[in-house]
């Protein structure tokens, strides 16, 4: 006896006819809400799992970026040279517009003075002027290339000076609060200063100066106490 062919074959429907009702009601997508019976479907797992995870693309998630406590030595921003070297001009016009105005009083006052002892009051104001604004322009960029810290899990290290070099440890059981400051040009050259205000006598305050924002921020993070052992 031949098998009957229309019962073993499954028929599909015919473009445009309506697919044939099996008596199931249709899956509901997962993630979309509970059932008609109003349970809800619990997710797929394995290989099914993997596929629809797949289609649906992966999850999105904030990433943070690396932490700055690596126990790497970092410099001081180098826009903080640039901002010295202002300062720098602002304190040579202050102190040689000082000097010019004792200077000429000094020589309105003494007119009957000879000549080479006015010369020598414009020289000297000259050169004051010269040698002050050539040493604050040329200061920053050797004092920036001798200064640098570390901050790592027990604290923070500031290294600084060009003739007399001095290695501040600041450790975090010690830190009471910290502060981040800017002034108008800290804010025009985008730095800041950090300030630590540590337990103890001895450098009970510590300042950093040539910290980008951003750097002074999550360094603050970092050294602010938390509640525990080692908190002060």
């Amino acid at each position: 006896m031949k098998p009957d062919l229309d019962d073993a074959e499954t028929r599909f429907p015919a473009e445009g006819e309506a697919p044939p009702e099996t008596g199931e009601s249709p899956r509901s997508n997962v993630g979309e809400g509970p059932t008609a019976d109003g349970v809800e479907e619990p997710a797929p797992s394995g290989a099914e799992g993997l596929v629809l995870r797949a289609v649906e693309g992966p999850a999105l998630s904030r990433v943070d970026g690396p932490s700055i406590a690596d126990g790497v030595e970092r410099r001081l921003d180098p826009r903080v040279i640039q901002l010295d070297r202002t300062v720098g001009w602002i304190v040579t016009a202050v102190i040689s517009f000082g000097l010019f105005v004792a200077g000429g009083s000094t020589l309105i006052a003494a007119s009957s003075w000879p000549a080479g002892a006015m010369a020598a009051v414009v020289a000297i104001w000259f050169g004051v002027t010269a040698g002050l604004g050539w040493w604050l322009q040329v200061w920053p960029a050797i004092s920036y290339r001798y200064a640098s810290y570390i901050v790592d899990a027990s604290g923070m290290e500031i290294r600084e000076g060009v003739v007399w070099r001095t290695v501040t440890n600041v450790p975090r059981s010690r830190v009471q609060h910290t502060d981040v400051s800017q002034g108008p040009l800290e804010r025009r050259f985008g730095v800041a200063t950090l300030v630590i205000h540590t337990a103890g006598t001895d450098a009970a305050v510590v300042s950093l100066h040539g910290l980008t924002h951003e750097t002074a921020l999550a360094i603050r993070d970092h050294l602010l106490p938390r509640e525990g052992p080692d908190a002060v």
